[in-house]
């Protein structure tokens, strides 16, 4: 099922061609797992050669070109490759485990450092490039990519085929490439939207998603024009491992978010606002990965403040807030990966992976934005430092300075920040902790001595504030407000993890089925790794909770395998 063997499978490549500007006579490629017969450089052969393999940042390809480059000569470098069957970038499905158990079904997921995977290129996000793909693929299936879409014809070497075309002509990083082939279908929701899914879930999703263009309208408000053409979004199978991930003019999103009533839109506001953070100025590394998520996360609540009220922006501040002292609590408040900008020096991205980037990040913009005069003046300079630095990659400190630049009337104020503490300490400071736990009190207005009155948002937050981050309940508790609340009942994901949290931790056996049933029949790793956690630390339910991983094991996607495999020590 690699690029060549993918043609009898269902799925085929036409061809990869590079451009490159540069006087070097040799030049690396990244790869991963993935095979090169031939390569050519303005149709001439080049050698090549593959350097040393390492533990997960796969093996180098040394292209020596046959002749020396001029200044501004352009090359275009054409790669004859075959990916691997297990790249860790695809996930293929059977029929079988599709909704409509007809056909077959290819998702990629290239970030952090995956894109490699599937093809040799400059997998570094320091790295922008544009590109064009035509994808082949059986008659009654649909190729679609992070690109605009250019058409379809019959594929002239098949009859049962057919050619999707594609471009993507603003500069991305290669973590932005994505494809996706299946029976899908379409619904309109809004003058620049498609939302795409599975016969079966195509119009649920049509309905959770509606609001896709008032977040657009409002983050174009916010953060300045959207110049990706069209917002399309895509409803992936259960085992898609994030909430969301913000490929250009397709977000990829979890069937998850599929709750009946809108209320984890959120997410779709959050992958909306990567098409300004995130993907149009990009962190230069990993280590600044904060860049594209705290501030998308700020704008991404920026959003739902002017949407449903600034009280409601606060709200989700407190539940993030809330999520950030877990992970720090799971991860160890001296775990250097808890710092702002860690150093990931020989450390694999996906197992640095965490809310920290996110909620840590947004707690300094938040900061900053007290300090600074108020959320009408700082969003001022969100707008401003897209603008500065659109189409480019960054580092910390050239947000920093341009920080500094744009409030250089406020520079006292600023030489006041403990910026060491914000970027390089563990954990979080007590100064840190005093300035946003306040923010605590907002929650008054949202409580309610019915708990059936209570919306979802509220409810996700009743749980975890009143009992997730305290000492486990006695049984007889959680017994209790099952009979009178009737939890299992609800399938509001969030809800849904929270609650059955809290019954592993309070050690009710009668919730170990339903937290398993959980953790397998999807895998958003939000979700699948720490309800796997708490199984594995309850005594009477860890060695099921290994035979149950293991038998689930070869299903789950590439990455959750490998993570969920660290968390139970079933390293393969």
């Amino acid at each position: 099922m690699g690029i060549k063997e993918i043609y009898a499978y269902g799925f085929s490549t036409r061809a990869l061609l590079w451009q490159f500007l540069s006087q070097l006579p040799m030049h690396v490629l990244d790869t991963k797992d993935v095979q090169v017969f031939k390569v050519t450089v303005n149709g001439q052969d080049a050698t090549f050669a593959f350097g040393e393999k390492h533990s997960f940042k796969g093996t180098p390809l040394e292209v020596t070109l046959p002749f020396e480059l001029r200044r501004g000569q352009e090359a275009i470098v054409e790669i004859s490759f075959e990916s691997s069957p297990k790249s860790s970038a695809l996930q293929w499905f059977t029929p079988e485990q599709t909704s409509g158990k007809k056909h077959p079904f290819l998702f990629s997921q290239c970030q952090a450092i995956h894109c490699r995977a599937i093809f040799p290129c400059q997998d570094t996000p320091a790295v922008k490039l544009t590109y064009y793909a035509e994808i082949s693929v059986p008659k009654e299936l649909v190729a679609l990519m992070s690109a605009n879409r250019d058409g379809e014809m019959p594929d002239p070497e098949d009859s049962s085929r057919k050619i999707y075309c594609f471009s993507q002509n603003v500069p991305i990083p290669c973590y932005l490439i994505a494809l996706v082939v299946g029976a899908l279908e379409s619904r309109k929701i809004g003058p620049r939207t498609l939302v795409w899914a599975e016969k079966e879930l195509v119009d649920k999703s049509a309905y959770e998603f509606a609001e896709a263009e008032a977040m657009l309208k409002t983050a174009e408000d916010l953060a300045g024009p959207y110049v990706w053409g069209q917002y399309d979004l895509l409803v992936l199978p259960p085992s898609f491992p994030y909430g969301g991930m913000e490929n250009p003019c397709l977000t990829f999103v979890t069937p998850t978010l599929l709750a009946g009533d809108r209320s984890l839109s959120n997410v779709i506001a959050h992958e909306i606002s990567h098409s300004w953070t995130g993907n149009l100025v990009t962190n230069k590394t990993w280590e600044h990965f904060w860049l594209n998520e705290g501030c998308t996360v700020y704008l991404e609540r920026r959003i739902g403040g002017r949407l449903f009220g600034e009280q409601f922006r606060h709200f989700q501040a407190l539940g993030g807030w809330r999520e950030l002292q877990n992970t720090i609590n799971t991860l160890g408040d001296k775990n250097p990966i808890t710092n702002l900008i860690p150093n990931l020096n020989e450390v694999d991205p996906d197992v640095a992976y965490s809310s920290v980037p996110y909620e840590k990040g947004f707690a300094l913009l938040f900061y900053l934005e007290q300090l600074l005069g108020g959320p009408d003046i700082f969003i001022g300079f969100l707008k401003a430092y897209v603008q500065q630095f659109a189409y480019k990659s960054v580092i910390t400190e050239d947000w920093k300075k341009f920080l500094y630049s744009y409030f250089k009337d406020k520079v006292d104020v600023l030489d006041k920040v403990d910026w060491n503490s914000w970027f390089h300490a563990p954990g979080i400071s007590c100064f840190l902790f005093s300035k946003l736990h306040a923010k605590e009190s907002d929650l008054g207005s949202f409580s309610s001595a019915d708990l059936k009155e209570m919306s979802s948002h509220q409810l996700i937050e009743f749980l975890a504030l009143n009992f997730l981050f305290q000492s486990p309940l006695p049984v007889s508790h959680v017994q209790r407000m099952q009979q009178v609340y009737d939890f299992n009942a609800i399938n509001n994901s969030e809800i849904r993890f929270r609650w059955l949290r809290l019954c592993i931790k309070a050690k009710w056996e009668e919730a170990i089925p339903l937290a398993l049933k959980m953790a397998t029949d999807q895998g958003r790793m939000k979700f699948t790794r720490p309800l796997f956690r708490d199984l594995y630390s309850f005594d009477k339910c860890r060695d099921l909770a290994v035979k149950i991983f293991l038998e689930h094991r070869a299903s789950m996607h590439p990455v959750t395998s490998m993570l969920v495999g660290k968390d139970l020590q079933q390293e393969q």
